[in-house]
């Protein structure tokens, strides 16, 4: 089944989500890698504000590359998700609701998933450059001296994903 979901997430919608489900989705998502994460978690840590309400938003596992002349962005393709594990039931505990990336989660972030409603995207390792063509618009909110590892705010239209980990926990895995 392919759903059209547009951002923010509701807990309707996530709970209408199945593991292997297609998903293509339209409006704001956040990216935020390693250094981003632990930067986040850091100010969590301290009881600080962070620089982004993720309340209700997705995450993206990518560091985008600089962008060609004439395009929002270049190659932004999924990086490896569990480097975001040590600080992913943090976020969610904030009301963050999906995330997007590739690869295998922990169980203590398929606890965290559960607990808090939440849904796990796998999108294509491998196609950087074909996933740029779904962003229209990419604007850095956070973070600018970690380069491409800033928090970056994209703008999406029909971002295609898979359902890798549902809000009930189930995993799928066409390699299983």
């Amino acid at each position: 089944m392919t759903h059209h979901i547009t951002t923010p997430l509701t807990a309707e919608v996530v709970r209408t989500l199945k593991a292997g489900d297609e998903v293509r989705i339209t409006g704001i998502i956040y990216t935020g890698r390693d250094a981003a994460h632990k930067r986040l978690y850091e100010l969590l840590q301290a009881g600080e504000a962070l620089p982004v309400d993720l309340r209700d938003q997705i995450i993206y596992y990518t560091g985008p590359a600089p962008a060609p002349p004439g395009y929002p962005i270049g190659s932004c393709g999924p990086t490896t998700s569990y480097r975001m594990d040590r600080y992913t039931p943090a976020l969610l505990d904030l009301g963050m609701k999906g995330m997007i990336g590739k690869g295998r989660r922990s169980q203590a972030v398929i606890d965290s998933i559960v607990k808090n409603g939440a849904v796990y995207f796998s999108a294509e390792g491998g196609c950087g450059a074909l996933l740029a063509n779904y962003v229209k618009k990419r604007e850095v909110l956070a973070f600018p001296d970690l380069g491409t590892e800033a928090i970056h705010r994209l703008e999406v239209e029909d971002f295609p994903v898979t359902v890798f980990c549902d809000c009930s926990g189930d995993i799928y895995s066409p390699y299983l």
